[in-house]
């Protein structure tokens, strides 16, 4: 059975390896105080949520997202991460974390969801394609440190 819960301290351990294969799908390494920085924002819920997806207890997914103004409307919300363990993919984990971070914002007041990914990332894409809409917008960075 599927079940989306907020994490708590007790998932430390296996969100930091979800989230350390997040980070390797994007070729990425960081330091341990990244993660550490980041579950301690995710516990507090201040500025940072993350919800996690049980396959029979076990954590195999996982997303953050945060709820931010817009310029234009109501708030809106920002889908950051999101990884389902290879083991589990297939099995509906990715789309009942999008489901309920959207019944989240919802509950928020927020005027939508969006998210972006890679444009090689075809196996999330096919899913992303079924649960939202593309409006082909290209993403510029500038680092500022």
């Amino acid at each position: 059975m599927l079940e989306i819960t907020p994490l708590a301290p007790a998932d430390r351990a296996a969100w930091e390896r979800l989230f350390r294969g997040y980070i390797a799908f994007y070729e990425r390494d960081e330091p341990q105080g990244m993660y550490d920085a980041a579950w301690a924002a995710f516990m507090s819920g201040e500025r940072v949520q993350a919800l996690g997806a049980r396959l029979d207890g076990a954590l195999v997914g996982i997303t953050h997202f945060f709820v931010h103004p817009s310029t234009s409307g109501p708030d809106v919300c920002y889908l950051q991460d999101l990884f389902t363990d290879q083991a589990a993919r297939g099995r509906g984990v990715g789309r009942a974390l999008i489901a309920a971070v959207g019944e989240r914002a919802r509950g928020q007041g927020c005027a939508r969801l969006y998210w972006m990914t890679h444009e090689s990332n075809a196996v999330a894409r096919a899913l992303y394609d079924q649960v939202a809409v593309n409006r082909g917008f290209i993403r510029y960075d500038v680092a500022l440190g």
